[in-house]
This record gives structure tokens, C-alpha cells and sequence, in this order.
């Protein structure tokens, strides 16, 4: 397993080993004695599944309690996922990391507790999948705008057409005006 920072460092990139033969493949996309040895102590209590068509785009979310950190892959299709520092005190505040996840490059992304969420869906359809650290709360969850000019996330809009997004999404907060962790 090949683990790497974005440039965002607590941010990772996480290339799992393939095993192929002719049979098919294998890969461990979760092990937490060798995530613990690479400096990842995490303990997961909830997996989630998402299925998202074309041009799609779900976030930027997070939690204001109960922060969530994400370990996420596409099992199917191609998605560009986004992490956005919200820590006040972090040298990489209102920064963003982005990583194109597919179910072909079965690379992961680890997005810890304290940064917002989205992804853009690039291919006709995306199952996605993610591990959380706690809880879904959703009297604690927060949106801020995908668009928010202050994050200046280059999302990679296909044919340049606008996203499809949620009513929630829609109504989603500025970054000045969004609540942060501290």
C-alpha cells in the first residue's frame, strides 16, 4: 500500500496493491495494523455507499460535532473528490486537496475529522464508498457553497456544464460566513 500526502499533508493518497491473476483480483482496501504502522490510527464505526450519475456533485459537507474523517474510493465509474481544511489554527486553512478516484486507478483518499467534503461525478454513473469515524449527525451537518469563490476549487466540470446539485447543496453557506472548527 503506497500512502502519500496531497498537498494538503494530513490529507492522503492511498494506492492500494493489487494481487491479478486469471482468475480476477484482490486488494486490501482496509488494515488497520497496517494503517497504525503508517501513522493511522483510526477507528471507523460507520460505512456508507453512494450511487451519483453524471455531472453530479454532492458537498461540501461536514459535521459542526461528531466531525467525521473519511476514508473513500469509487468502486465504479470516476468522481474528483475534494477535502477542505476548516481548522482555524491549521497552516492550511481554506485550503483544498483534490484526487480523481476511480474504480480502474482504485485509489482512496483519507480526509480526517475537521475538513469539509465534496465530489464531482466525471463519468456516467459513480458508486462511492466511504469508512467515517463517527456517527452521522445530521442536526450538526453544514454546507458550504461548492462554488464558494474564497476556496476557488477548479472542480473539473464536464463539458463545462453546471453541476447537478441537492436543494441542501443548493443552500449552501459562503465560506465567511460558515461555521469552523477552531
Amino acid at each position: 500500500m503506497k500512502i502519500q500526502p496531497t498537498k494538503i499533508p494530513e490529507v492522503l493518497q492511498i494506492d492500494p496493491q493489487l494481487f491479478s491473476d486469471e482468475r480476477g483480483s484482490f486488494m486490501e482496501t482496509w488494515h488497520q495494523r497496517k494503517f497504525a504502522d503508517s501513522g493511522l490510527e483510526i477507528d471507523f464505526v460507520q460505512d456508507n455507499q453512494s450511487t451519483s450519475s453524471r455531472h453530479a456533485l454532492r458537498g461540501l459537507h461536514y459535521q459542526i460535532r461528531q466531525p467525521q474523517g473519511k476514508l473513500a474510493r469509487v468502486v465504479a465509474g470516476e468522481a474528483f473528490d475534494v477535502a477542505v481544511d476548516l481548522r482555524r489554527g491549521s497552516a492550511t486553512f481554506g485550503q483544498w486537496a483534490g484526487v480523481r478516484l476511480s474504480g480502474d486507478n482504485r485509489r482512496m483518499i483519507w480526509i480526517p475529522p475537521g475538513f469539509a467534503h465534496g465530489f464531482y461525478v466525471l463519468s456516467d454513473s459513480v458508486t462511492f464508498l466511504y469508512k467515517c469515524t463517527d456517527f452521522y449527525a445530521p442536526e450538526h451537518e453544514r454546507t458550504i457553497r461548492w462554488d464558494d469563490p474564497d476556496l476557488a476549487i477548479d472542480w473539473p466540470l464536464v463539458d463545462g456544464e453546471p453541476p447537478f446539485l441537492s436543494r441542501k447543496d443548493l443552500e449552501g453557506t459562503s465560506f465567511r460566513d460558515a461555521e469552523l472548527y477552531p
